[in-house]
């Protein structure tokens, strides 16, 4: 080192050449992307979260299947597995290529899935088959399959820690309570009427299920095994979603295109957002400030602040869109 060349020089130096590298990282950061399955289309529309607008659909040309229903991608982000309930199977999608890798039969008429957190399992429901298939995200392939004692599960959810899965079956009324360390069904609880998507508290067992039928959600403590509480929201619920802090509780209303919020401490609903005609599956955004729902009449996504509720843009995609997936903050 030159002892002439002033130490402050140095330092100096040193700090642009660490703020240019984390600029660069920051401009070399891909975008936070939501996924939407298109029911009618069989295609998947791909949001740029940071812009709000399609930025691709998978693929260019023709379908992945009939009848699409869940989209759910990797923690890669290079691979998409998209049930398509007509084909009863999974779709082993390559997000660089569109091409199809692979197809998994999981069973008949499949129909929602959800990613673990740790990103290794997918559970898929199958509905007409009464049974979760536990799909391996490595090997593409179904490494389980765990029969339900209700009847038609149509959404599932992992607890954080992965020790339980929850089922929503809507023929029989009530939830299934899956041990996944033994590998098998423990509990079956009754709900008030057609259960639909379900919010998990974080790090708590503590579930809010939306109720088609009775127009609200019913809040399940999963430990006691039995419903607590029911809040009326709207029009056919379908679809409960948690904010990142646990203090807020989203509810897609698909009979009345709104989504209600509902504040935890108090149990009360406290203002609602209008989005498009059969809001269904949602997703939140990365950071939790924006809530996206797929409006399935109106063929588009909403947008909405968590905050304020505010509806802050509308993005049209494919036909009949089913849910949106968003991976969450790593």
């Amino acid at each position: 080192m030159d002892d002439r060349i002033p130490k402050h020089s140095l330092f100096r130096g040193m700090f642009a050449a660490l703020l240019a590298g984390a600029c660069a990282s920051a401009a070399a950061a891909p975008p936070a992307l939501a996924y939407v399955g298109n029911q009618e289309n069989g295609t998947i529309s791909i949001i740029d979260t940071a812009r709000d607008a399609v930025v691709r659909t998978v693929p260019e040309h023709g379908k992945l299947g009939e009848k699409i229903q869940a989209v759910v991608v990797d923690r890669s982000g290079k691979t998409a597995f998209v049930v398509d309930a007509a084909g009863n199977d999974v779709v082993v999608v390559d997000l660089a290529t569109g091409e199809v890798r692979s197809r998994v039969p999981v069973g008949a008429s499949p129909e929602g899935a959800s990613l673990s957190p740790s990103g290794k399992t997918i559970a898929v429901c199958v509905e007409d088959d009464n049974l979760i298939a536990l799909v391996d995200v490595a090997s593409a392939s179904v490494a389980k399959k765990i029969p339900t004692q209700g009847k038609n599960p149509e959404h599932a959810v992992f607890s954080a820690d992965e020790r339980w899965l929850v089922t929503a079956n809507e023929n029989s009324n009530d939830l299934d309570l899956i041990d996944l360390k033994a590998g098998r069904s423990v509990a079956l609880i009754p709900t008030s009427g057609h259960p639909r998507g379900i919010a998990l508290l974080p790090n708590k067992h503590i579930a809010y299920v939306a109720q088609e039928i009775t127009g609200g959600v019913d809040v399940v403590d999963l430990d006691r095994r039995k419903v607590t509480a029911s809040i009326a929201t709207g029009v056919r619920p379908a679809d409960a979603l948690a904010s990142r802090d646990g203090r807020r509780v989203f509810v897609a209303n698909g009979g009345d295109g709104t989504v209600s919020a509902i504040d935890v401490a108090t149990g009360k609903v406290v203002g609602s957002a209008n989005v498009g005609k059969r809001a269904w599956n949602m997703a939140l955004g990365a950071d939790g400030r924006k809530l996206y729902t797929a409006n399935g009449r109106s063929n588009s996504v909403s947008v909405v602040d968590t905050a304020s509720l505010a509806t802050l843009a509308t993005i049209p995609v494919g036909g009949l869109p089913w849910g949106v997936f968003i991976a969450p903050a790593k």
